[in-house]
């Protein structure tokens, strides 16, 4: 994001890109441009991506947790040559949720937590429940919900039953947001597996052949159970002006031409198209009732106090994307504008490179602690190449001083040995790592490495480096 338009002082804007998509065990398509519209103007500063039915067999599971999954590797090398950056992800048998955001957002992005509710088989395997992930984004207190909840049509009041299980459940480490809704925006998302009820097939089919979806709308049971559930009220959702996304033949935009096996081998009903991928978000109530305009398209937040530092969450778009069959589900695609006003626009931590870079010579660098937080001797400052995936990304680290703690505004040097830096050199950028915060908390401009003597030696360039002639 340019600096323009996410401009210090008054209000801010940024851009959520978000995706849900129940991928019913398939493997990633090799082109998911059009799932990110990665061209579209203004840009995209945050992706989530919530994702249910990931292969979870054992086999398949155990080795996905020794290895980032087929899914997770084609978001995060579609992502990275564009400066996204994987903030965290957290998985829970079939179900993922995938956060990214743009490299200048980083430092502004801590007191990151991911955790998980287990609701289907008793609890045991987690085919069913929500996963979550939570950080602070420039100070507001924000929440990403991802779950998948109870199939079939008679299960509506289990579905809500259970979403209300996920929320209470959940808990975090911080005082001022224990719970899911204390954050100050909740995003809801997933298989939410709502159906329509009542609608035979055929009106069900002609409505959607004929663009009046709107005849569908007071028969979806989640809009039905809004109006009974005062906790469900507090969640929006954009019209459904999309196509049900479910079920379909793979491969193709026809809905379910195959009649489902019951479990005594006969032939059951077709499964009815139906909304059960959604996106909903939630503010934080203010303290007091709010006297405002209920026909007012965006909705704000001034809780607690800080009215001072508001935020107002606007859905731009609410779609789906047909082009994909690999599942018998189409992706959902909700974009969102957050207009905000920064608590803070100053890294914790200002880290930077010391000198030329080769890996001819011991290198240094620089950190200075700028605002009082919880640091440990266990922080490390990573070496990463432009263009990395997360964190974990690296090339090289070095870990912070191990000794005493230092003192806000105290220059701190260290060393990282020559052997340590790649002999091609090329863009680089230092991150300070947090532990506690579990984020990257302080990142220098891009500097450049130069191509190493040794390099010429071992013979990985020609001997002309760096412009000269050896």
């Amino acid at each position: 994001m340019s600096t323009g338009r996410f401009r210090s002082g008054g209000r801010d804007k940024c851009r959520l890109h978000m995706v849900t998509w129940n991928v019913a065990t398939a493997e990633p398509p090799e082109d998911i441009t059009s799932l990110l519209q990665l061209d579209i103007q203004p840009p995209t500063d945050l992706y989530v991506i919530g994702l249910q039915e990931v292969n979870a067999t054992p086999v398949r599971f155990i080795s996905d947790l020794i290895a980032e999954d087929s899914w997770s590797h084609v978001f995060m090398d579609t992502l990275a040559p564009r400066g996204f950056v994987k903030v965290t992800s957290v998985r829970m048998q079939g179900l993922l949720l995938l956060v990214f955001a743009k490299q200048i957002h980083l430092p502004f992005i801590r007191n990151i937590q991911t955790t998980y509710t287990r609701t289907g088989i008793f609890g045991y395997w987690g085919n069913k429940g929500g996963v979550s992930v939570r950080f602070s984004f420039y100070g507001h207190m924000v929440c990403f919900l991802n779950c998948h909840l109870a199939a079939h049509m008679n299960y509506s009041l289990q579905r809500v039953d259970e979403f209300e299980y996920i929320l209470e459940a959940q808990d975090f480490d911080l005082y001022d947001t224990p719970q899911i809704r204390d954050h100050k925006v909740v995003f809801w998302f997933g298989d939410l597996n709502f159906r329509i009820a009542d609608h035979g097939l055929h009106f069900l089919r002609s409505s959607i052949n004929s663009g009046r979806l709107n005849l569908l709308w007071n028969k979806d049971q989640l809009i039905m159970m809004k109006k009974k559930e005062p906790f469900l009220q507090e969640f929006e959702e954009g019209p459904l002006d999309f196509k049900p996304t479910y079920k379909f033949d793979r491969n193709s935009d026809t809905y379910d031409t195959r009649a489902p096996k019951s479990w005594l081998g006969f032939n059951g009903k077709k499964r009815k198209p139906a909304w059960t991928d959604r996106i909903l978000w939630r503010i934080k109530p203010k303290t007091l009732p709010s006297e405002d305009d209920e026909e007012e398209k965006a909705s704000t937040s001034t809780v607690d106090g800080q009215d001072e530092f508001p935020i107002l969450v606007t859905q731009d778009k609410y779609t789906s994307d047909m082009s994909y069959g690999v599942s018998d589900h189409k992706p959902v695609i909700a974009t969102f504008s957050l207009d905000l006003r920064k608590c803070f626009d100053t890294p914790l931590v200002h880290v930077s490179p010391v000198g030329v870079w080769s890996a001819d010579q011991d290198a240094l660098l620089t950190y200075t602690i700028q605002e009082d937080f919880m640091s440990s001797t266990w922080d490390w400052i990573g070496l990463y190449k432009v263009g990395f995936k997360s964190a974990a990304d690296y090339e090289t680290f070095v870990w912070v001083r191990e000794d005493d703690l230092p003192e806000i505004n105290e220059v701190i040097q260290r060393s990282v040995e020559k052997d340590e830096i790649p002999l091609l050199g090329g863009r680089y950028v230092l991150g300070y790592y947090s532990t506690n915060m579990q984020s990257i908390i302080g990142l220098s401009a891009s500097f450049q490495i130069l191509e190493s003597k040794r390099a010429v030696m071992e013979g990985l360039v020609p001997e002309d480096i760096n412009g000269f002639n050896k």
